[in-house]
């Protein structure tokens, strides 16, 4: 990142980690979670009401629109935060192919630039093309794996799921009513809607740290939607890990199916 300190570099990696970095995507599972989706026979179940919600949900987002949208491409300003204080801030593009393909470039003169396909992960910064450190490969999973599209699209299907009727809460003041959805594994998922739209308010997990095999506390909030091609888009991210607000990103522009160039998920170069 051009002009930027390595402090500041190390502390956009951590947020962009947590955030996985913007893209909101889900990507398969790791291999714990698929040995946890073997013996699983059952198919997705949700109480009629639960079910109810989040039908509704997703018409507020756009129904088929939203459905059927395969790639997203946003820009705007990214901002790192440490002990609630701004760490660093910088440019960004994004584009995103669901599943699991994502091209992330924060910065101004020279870019840091991250690629994801799948398993593969690199980075490309002023040093050269390097890989993504594992911890990095797995958060960005991770936090893929519950991103606003995906649970909605993807995860909600899954073999095993449990869904149930939340109770109401209130999320930086907005009144919600909630959604819980149970995995196989134990992973807990909370989707709090707006009470009179429904759209997504806040998704909130857990995963577990692969190293301690502690559980990590994950919440996205989302807000400030804008309705663009048919899909109601929020504009303004924020990230939060075991209760600490650790990235907020504000977009200022968002494409959906844009065209992108043959090998634009490949390493960089």
């Amino acid at each position: 990142m051009g002009g930027t300190s390595s402090v500041v570099k190390q502390a956009f990696s951590r947020s962009l980690a947590a955030l996985g970095v913007l893209a909101w995507l889900a990507c398969a599972p790791g291999p714990a979670s698929r040995a946890q989706e073997k013996p699983a026979a059952l198919p997705a179940r949700a109480d009629p009401k639960a079910q109810e919600l989040l039908d509704r949900t997703i018409q507020a987002l756009g129904g088929p629109a939203f459905l059927r949208v395969r790639r997203l491409t946003t820009r705007g300003r990214i901002f790192s935060i440490v002990d609630e204080s701004t760490a660093g801030l910088a440019p960004f593009v994004s584009a995103v192919e669901y599943p699991d393909k994502r091209r992330f470039s924060y910065g101004k003169s020279k870019p840091v630039t991250l690629v994801n396909n799948g398993d593969q992960a690199w980075e490309l910064d002023r040093y050269g093309l390097t890989s993504q450190l594992p911890e990095q490969v797995q958060r960005w999973k991770a936090t893929n794996r519950y991103s606003l599209e995906n649970l909605l699209r993807l995860r909600i299907h899954e073999p095993g799921i449990l869904i149930q009727v939340g109770g109401v809460d209130f999320v930086d003041n907005v009144p919600t009513r909630g959604v819980d959805i149970l995995e196989l594994g134990g992973t807990h998922v909370r989707l709090d809607l707006h009470r009179q739209t429904l759209l997504p308010v806040r998704i909130r997990y857990r995963v577990r740290d692969p190293k301690t095999h502690d559980w990590q506390e994950y919440a996205d909030v989302y807000g400030d939607y804008q309705g663009l091609q048919g899909v109601q888009t929020p504009m303004h991210i924020t990230r939060f890990l075991d209760g600490e607000r650790v990235t907020e990103v504000f977009r200022h522009s968002a494409r959906y199916d844009e065209d992108y160039p043959a090998g634009y998920f490949q390493p960089p170069g």
